[in-house]
């Protein structure tokens, strides 16, 4: 849900001020006063039936849709896109698996307010463009529900702290839906770390490597190319959180360690501008992307924490390389890496495939072992997806604390914003914020241990269509 006019406006407005293009104007760094409710560990009421509101039916959205439709205690109220065929295409899908016709609003930049309005539903799932997530997070919490965006959670250091104020005030979670901290490799260091198999933590890495070029310059890609004017217009690493999420669980940050400070770098731009003129040479659409000042290809951003850990996270989406979120985690033990083929050294060489295989039936968690058959069938990035999906409705169904709260959201989001004044002050190191105002002191690490299990709809085998049915 973006309004290109609009959207470009603001950016204008933004460079104009320092605020876009520097991520933040100055004060928004200090730690913002004293700490509120604590929302670690935070156990809202239990909702035996968790009704839910979607809004933004493009990429995201509709996959999100189909996967709560396989998981019990969920109902689907309404649905918001302001393009119709987006509501049309979610609402037949719906019908198709034999589910009520939800309320849809469409047709407005601020349909989902009304939606959000509404007294019968309990969480708002965000799928939209990222200069909306905080907007209509503060604004579902606000109005009395918990809301779970897309990632990033946040782009600037301002909407950060409005995401923990106004979850801390309201009471209502503010979950970033970080998939991959569902990945089923992801799971299993985390749980031997947590069992002690890795010993000390001292390094990890993660990282978004992705070649977007294609998907970003496509009429036919992200609505109204609002990702491409994020990579046209802030140097920075712009989407840290995929790699970060894992790294940071292993790590406990903010449930007994924090980030101290980081610094960033990034190369030049050798491919986007390129593209642009290349395209701009057959297609005048593209002459206005000529003359942008394109992020660079790598960034790197390193941060050390207040026990003196260390983290890298890189972030292209430009250049033509394999796919990679690293995920690596050295101990002083154990380590492990994912990419290019994920392995797990207990000294210094690698466990052979047979002791892989008994790692992991001894360490994958509980939603792993209950649920990660169902997941792989519902799918979603092979089932991390679900599981994510999952586990945010047994928290909300159970009164349990949430695996990612409004302080993770807040800091792994931030990186972007202090990534962006690092690299324009060359490289010099930024203080991060405690988004935790001390709290991560006394915070206790999120149980992997499953306190209740909420159930799954039965699935059927694949029909023809290789599509899953109730």
């Amino acid at each position: 849900m973006s309004n290109r006019r609009d959207f470009i406006k603001g950016v204008g407005l933004a460079v104009g001020t320092g605020v876009f293009l520097n991520g933040c104007t100055a004060g928004q760094f200090s730690s913002a006063g004293a700490a509120g409710f604590n929302m670690s560990g935070f156990r809202a009421p239990k909702i035996p039936k968790v009704r839910i509101g979607f809004v933004g039916l493009g990429m995201r959205g509709p996959g999100a849709v189909k996967r709560m439709t396989y998981i019990e205690g969920v109902e689907i109220v309404a649905i918001c896109d302001k393009r119709k065929k987006c509501t049309d295409k979610v609402e037949k899908m719906l019908a198709g698996l034999g589910f009520a016709k939800p309320a849809v609003y469409t047709g407005s930049e601020d349909a989902w307010k009304e939606m959000c309005k509404r007294d019968d539903l309990d969480l708002i799932y965000i799928a939209t463009p990222w200069h909306w997530h905080t907007p209509m997070a503060v604004y579902a919490m606000e109005h009395g529900k918990h809301a779970a965006t897309e990632v990033p959670a946040a782009t600037t250091m301002q909407e950060c702290w409005q995401l923990v104020k106004t979850s801390e005030r309201t009471r209502k979670h503010c979950v970033m839906l970080e998939n991959c901290c569902y990945d089923f490799f992801e799971m299993l260091t985390l749980n031997m770390v947590r069992q002690g198999m890795f010993g000390d933590v001292i390094h990890g890495e993660g990282a978004y490597i992705h070649n977007l070029v294609g998907l970003n310059y496509s009429k036919n890609g992200y609505a109204d190319m609002w990702r491409l004017e994020h990579n046209s217009r802030r140097n920075g690493n712009l989407y840290p959180t995929h790699g970060l999420g894992p790294i940071c669980q292993c790590m406990d940050i903010n449930r007994g360690d924090r980030m101290e400070y980081l610094t960033s770098m990034a190369s030049n731009d050798f491919t986007m501008n390129a593209e642009a003129k290349k395209r701009a040479a057959k297609d005048d659409f593209y002459t206005k992307y000529i003359d942008r000042p394109f992020r660079g290809n790598m960034n790197t951003t390193l941060v050390r924490t207040a026990k003196g850990r260390t983290i890298m996270i890189q972030h292209d989406v430009s250049s033509p390389r394999p796919y990679s979120r690293i995920h690596l985690v050295s101990g002083t033990k154990a380590f492990a890496h994912k990419w290019p083929k994920q392995h797990i050294a207990l000294g210094h060489s690698a466990v052979s495939e047979e002791k892989m295989k008994e790692l992991e039936d001894k360490y994958s968690p509980e939603i792993v072992t209950k649920i990660g058959e169902m997941a792989k069938k519902v799918g979603g990035h092979g089932g991390m997806d679900f599981l994510m999906d999952w586990s945010l409705i047994n928290s909300l169904r159970n009164g349990l604390p949430v695996d990612m709260d409004c302080y993770d959201a807040a800091l792994w989001s931030c990186i972007t914003p202090l990534s962006i004044k690092s690299i324009a002050n060359r490289s010099n190191s930024v203080d991060v914020p405690d988004f935790t105002r001390g709290g991560w002191k006394t915070n206790k690490p999120v149980a992997l241990e499953l306190e209740a299990v909420n159930g799954v709809r039965r699935v059927k085998k694949a029909d023809s269509k290789g599509q899953l049915n109730v």
